[in-house]
């Protein structure tokens, strides 16, 4: 998993709780909290600190993934070139795509040993798509904040609803409506 994902939680974290609050979820997941942003870290590592700051503040932790990826699409947004084709994205429906056509390939050319997730687009309206989201590090929580996120960049209200595919949760269907 890439370093930007946890200093941007970290951020939220001390932002949302308060740095005493950070320095307890580190210190509760045995964790010195150095991340550089272009960095490999192990997925394991972040969902430890979710739990622990899920367990520090009583919030549940597929909220804390949620409001997590709600936050992180600001920083996504902001980090995409403005020559980049998914800039020009007027709507929600049309950045998802662009995020696995172009975001996803472009980590991947970066990063040879990134892996980020993937989308499987099943079926798209003017006002409903349905994707399916598949990653081993099962944060379908995170993909629903990171579309509540680009929906309100694009002021739109989008109903989501969620259906794990697998047991495990690598596989979580997404179906979303514009209301």
């Amino acid at each position: 998993m890439k370093g930007i994902i946890f200093t941007e939680f970290m951020e939220l974290v001390e932002e949302k709780f308060g740095l005493e609050v950070l320095d307890e979820v580190l210190e509760m997941s045995g964790d010195e909290g150095i991340y550089t942003a272009v960095g490999s870290y192990d997925h394991r590592d972040f969902v430890k600190l979710i739990v622990n700051l899920s367990k520090k503040t009583g919030i549940a932790p597929d909220t804390l993934q949620q409001v997590f990826g709600q936050s992180a699409f600001k920083a996504l947004l902001a980090s995409i070139p403005a020559s980049a084709s998914i800039g020009e994205s007027t709507s929600t429906f049309q950045f998802i795509r662009h995020v696995e056509d172009y975001i996803h390939v472009e980590v991947k050319k970066l990063y040879a040993d990134a892996q980020p997730p993937k989308f499987h687009f099943i079926s798209e309206t003017e006002t409903e798509m349905v994707m399916d989201y598949q990653s081993a590090r099962c944060m379908s929580n995170v993909c629903l904040g990171l579309i509540e996120g680009c929906a309100t960049h694009f002021g739109e209200a989008i109903e989501v609803k969620m259906y794990p595919q697998t047991d495990d949760g690598s596989v979580v269907r997404f179906s979303l409506s514009i209301v």
